[in-house]
């Protein structure tokens, strides 16, 4: 869901960089071949995830969901030259396109590919993370987000997509997704580890930084 009008929205896209040409392409690919593309992170929110990396440039990133790979590809611009992003999935289907566009990128030695049970694998990285992103089940945000914290340095960030889940976390109402989500929201609110920020950018981004 977009929640600016749309000519708002077209306005800060057409005043926002351009996606890089691979980017467009995967793009356009996703949104022709793959099933649920909304769940593409798109040209805004990319740009944003770029611009985000660049400013913490990290060593080590994070990312829960792959999908097709376009925001690991926005998230590895800002990588340092030696550093590595490490993308869990568990659509093989999915990150078979992923796995294309990386080794297209300039970026194809710096990204690692694991396919499994996010739950099972984060735990086995012996790494620290600058940034983490969490884009994935929403039912195991919170799970995500307590495996992650330990893992992430001070000064670190975990950003977390959909928390506004189509504005459905305002109502009284909730399916079970929506509540998971909500949850996360008042957990991370909570955390007196983080500080936060929820950016109503497409369908919600929750930042948090870890502070102690």
């Amino acid at each position: 869901m977009e929640f600016l009008p749309e000519n708002i929205e077209n306005y800060s896209v057409s005043h926002t960089e351009q996606e890089p040409k691979l980017l467009a392409e995967l793009n356009r690919e996703t949104w022709a071949n793959v099933m649920i593309p909304r769940m593409l992170s798109g040209h805004l929110q990319g740009r944003a995830l770029s611009m985000f990396s660049k400013m913490i440039n990290p060593t080590n990133i994070i990312e829960i969901g792959t999908y097709t790979g376009y925001s690991a590809l926005c998230m590895a611009e800002g990588l340092q030259s030696n550093g590595t992003l490490h993308t869990l999935d568990i659509n093989k289907e999915n990150t078979s396109v992923a796995d294309r566009y990386f080794k297209r990128s300039d970026y194809s030695n710096n990204i690692k590919q694991h396919i499994g049970n996010a739950l099972n694998i984060i735990p086995t990285f012996e790494c620290n993370f600058q940034l983490a992103f969490i884009d994935a089940d929403k039912e195991n945000y919170s799970a995500y987000f307590d495996l992650l914290i330990d893992k992430i340095d001070i000064g670190g960030y975990i950003i977390a997509d959909n928390v506004l889940w189509s504005g459905k976390v305002t109502n009284e109402k909730m399916d079970t997704e929506t509540l998971a989500l909500d949850e996360y929201n008042k957990k991370t609110l909570a955390e007196p580890r983080v500080e936060n920020v929820l950016l109503p950018v497409r369908d919600g981004l929750m930042i948090s930084r870890k502070i102690k």
